[in-house]
């Protein structure tokens, strides 16, 4: 794979990314679960709060949070307009020092032990993947859709995976080089499968996911729809692309020599 630039050195294991949109309900349970799957998998991390302009008290309970736990490395961004999940997943990638990264969602709908399982296997891959173990739990409409919506995503992308609507933890450098254009969530398939293309790594793990309690899950709304049908058409797009120009697909397969030229006090920088 490529070698990063020194300017985007991990300083931790894994930057937490928590999005939080009017989430005074479960932001801080999210924050609480995330850090503790970190440290259960003996992870160094860092946490990166993003609110998408909430009109709820999310920032005063998150800022509150950081003054009782000035020993967990927190960073909220406070967007002044809504930007939306995608753009926000992209910034926040800028403000973490992990090598790894993962969305948390800001409503509280993972485990502790799903994340564990997460974070225990990072290195295995650059991509660690997850997909429902217990499908069956959820109701049938929501099945099909998520069946249907997989299946298009590998006839269309040519890849195989298990799920496209699960959140995945990538390397960091990956986020910030190759992020999607994508606006909603369909931004997810669009970064799996364009880093697929270009030869990236990926394992697959079961979760067993964690029934919601409260609230309604804001991914089928007009937006979200849009969104993926955008990302429909980059996958088609990339494809044809991969057709015409088989040799972008090396990108990660395959490193890159580089030369830098040295000052007039510097030595000549080695060959990497």
């Amino acid at each position: 794979m490529t070698v990063p630039p020194a300017e985007t050195a991990h300083a931790c294991d894994i930057t937490l990314f928590v999005a939080c949109y009017n989430e005074e309900q479960g932001v801080i349970a999210s924050i609480e679960t995330a850090v503790a799957a970190a440290r259960q998998a003996g992870r160094t991390f860092d946490v990166v709060v993003v609110d998408d302009a909430s009109s709820d008290r999310s920032v005063e309970l998150v800022r509150a949070y950081m003054a009782r736990h000035p020993d967990i490395p927190v960073t909220l961004v406070v967007n002044e307009k809504n930007q939306g999940l995608a753009n926000n997943y992209a910034e926040a990638a800028f403000w973490g020092r992990g090598k790894y990264y993962r969305l948390i969602c800001g409503d509280d709908v993972e485990t502790q032990e799903t994340l564990f399982s997460v974070f225990r296997r990072l290195g295995e891959a650059d991509i660690i993947s997850t997909y429902h173990a217990d499908a069956g739990a959820r109701p049938p409409a929501r099945r099909f859709i998520s069946r249907s919506y997989t299946t298009l995503i590998n006839i269309l992308g040519g890849h195989r995976l298990r799920y496209y609507n699960g959140v995945a933890a990538h390397l960091r450098y990956n986020v910030l080089r190759w992020h999607s254009n994508a606006y909603g969530f369909g931004f997810q398939a669009d970064l799996l499968t364009r880093l697929l293309d270009m030869g990236a790594t990926c394992v697959e793990i079961p979760v067993v996911p964690k029934e919601r309690t409260q609230g309604a899950t804001k991914a089928f709304t007009l937006r979200n729809f849009c969104s993926v049908a955008h990302t429909l058409l980059e996958i088609v797009i990339r494809r044809a692309g991969k057709l015409m120009y088989p040799g972008i697909g090396m990108k990660l397969r395959h490193g890159v020599r580089v030369y830098r030229a040295a000052g007039p006090d510097q030595p000549v920088p080695p060959l990497r």
